[in-house]
């Protein structure tokens, strides 16, 4: 009888747990008719830099000298009547984590929205600014906030829907097997596997070492009364280029942002649609079609129109299609990760010091073999670990997750094919900027992307990363 109490009394705290944890659970679904209404708000912020800041993606940043046209700042809100979720869009190359918390406690002062449940990511358009420097960083901090402020003051009772559509025209892996070693050449003075950006044409090509991913997925909210109010796409693909040197502009993602909205014949109004791309996972992905020699010849902001119209044009087949509903629950979820730094050994600082000591008209094994020695000695001078932030966001069967990397193509099709939700994508360069990140065998292939101070944490990094976006999903789901 003693033991068969004792199991009696064990089993009733745990029972009481399970039936209140259940409770939780459907809580969402127990609102009444009035409570459940869902509501969005979208608005947008000029984010454009001041000219003389430092165009940056390349090797030599250079100063901006004009603005082809704006960068923005686009937000998108979401009430189930329990929680708020928002994300934000923003049109640079990728904006470091300081920015991000500078808005958000700007959003913490001037809003009810919990600025942990916001997912605010940059485009990577090569042709923005840096983030950080002491002109713009305060100026892009104060641009993010009132892009919410504004969407979080605009929300409405809405309906929203999202799908997806394969739109692969526009991809390819931009890392190739080749059979000449002179085009595997690194800056460590080694030979790689694979080459990032191969000649075009080349008959050297073998065969593209990673995959692409399709789908460009998308969010649509519209007012109750069929009015559009924002849409958030996804498509995970580099920034296109083609803009005359020193000028500003938000690339094939700004284009597309205004495309959809013609499309989905948003109306003119006190609350404008606001269209918005974002990033997937295209670290070792762009629009350059290796095998072809030749080619069209494109004049300058023609191709990324180019891709911006088909992108859109497949968003809108599929938008025709999808199914608005009235309420869906929401949920996000974060977490911090410690990632260690690369740190170069003995044989590798003493290579660099050999290339150091160079003579300036010595000639080089690698064009870019003094740009890795200074990259290089950053890492060794600088911290031995990061935390990063990982995020996943739920609506309804949707599940968003939000990764602070330049991520793989793989990853993301990974996270697609594991995710516990029927619909899954991948924001990259979300809530801070940390450079690129391959999975443990594209490490093995080397190129461009896994050079140290390309790549600047653990090369399991991924594997860490994905472990904790499986198990934010499963805290959503």
């Amino acid at each position: 009888m003693k033991c068969r109490h004792s199991r009696l009394m064990l089993s009733f705290p745990i029972m009481l747990i399970a039936t209140i944890a259940l409770f939780n659970n459907l809580l969402p679904t127990q609102l009444t008719a009035e409570e459940r209404v869902f509501r969005a708000g979208a608005a947008m912020a000029d984010i454009t830099p001041p000219l003389g800041e430092m165009v940056v993606g390349g090797f030599a940043p250079f100063p901006a000298t004009a603005i082809h046209d704006k960068l923005y700042a686009k937000c998108l809100v979401l009430d189930d009547g329990q929680t708020q979720i928002a994300f934000v869009i923003c049109d640079n190359l990728g904006i470091v984590r300081e920015v991000y918390d500078n808005a958000r406690q700007m959003i913490a002062d001037e809003t009810k929205l919990s600025p942990d449940n916001i997912l605010m990511a940059a485009t990577h358009t090569h042709s923005g600014t840096r983030s950080s420097t002491d002109r713009y960083a305060p100026l892009l901090a104060r641009g993010i906030a009132d892009a919410v402020r504004g969407a979080y003051a605009n929300l409405e009772p809405a309906r929203i829907g999202w799908g997806g559509i394969d739109e692969p025209s526009e991809l390819f892996n931009r890392r190739w097997y080749v059979s000449e070693k002179e085009l595997l050449q690194n800056p460590f003075g080694g030979i790689d596997k694979v080459r990032m950006n191969p000649p075009r044409g080349s008959a050297a090509l073998i065969e593209p070492a990673g995959p692409v991913d399709p789908e460009v997925s998308f969010i649509s909210v519209q007012a109750t009364d069929g009015r559009p109010i924002a849409l958030l796409a996804n498509y995970s693909l580099h920034y296109v280029g083609g803009v005359d040197k020193g000028e500003v502009s938000a690339d094939y993602f700004g284009i597309f942002s205004r495309r959809i909205g013609e499309l989905l014949d948003a109306p003119a109004s006190d609350r404008p649609f606001v269209g918005m791309m974002s990033n997937g996972t295209s670290g070792d992905v762009n629009n350059i079609n290796f095998r072809d020699r030749g080619g069209k010849s494109y004049k300058q902001y023609e191709k990324m129109t180019e891709v911006a119209e088909v992108v859109a044009q497949r968003v809108k087949t599929a938008h025709d299609q999808i199914e608005f509903r009235d309420w869906v629950p929401l949920k996000s979820a974060r977490r911090e990760l410690t990632l260690k730094f690369r740190k170069p050994d003995e044989t590798m600082q003493k290579y660099f010091a050999s290339v150091l000591a160079k003579p300036a008209d010595a000639e080089k094994y690698h064009r870019y073999e003094t740009n890795y020695a200074e990259r290089v000695q950053n890492l060794l001078d600088g911290p031995d670990e990061v935390s990063i932030p990982l995020q996943a966001m739920r609506i309804g069967d949707l599940a968003v997750a939000a990764i602070p990397f330049e991520v793989f193509t793989e990853i993301g099709l990974e996270i697609k094919e594991k995710s516990p939700f029927a619909d899954t994508f991948t924001i990259e360069l979300a809530n801070d900027s940390h450079g690129y990140l391959p999975t443990p065998r594209q490490h093995e292939l080397g190129g461009y992307e896994t050079w140290m101070g390309t790549n600047r944490v653990q090369l399991d990094a991924s594997e860490k990363i994905t472990k904790v976006i499986f198990e934010l999903m499963s805290e959503l789901k």
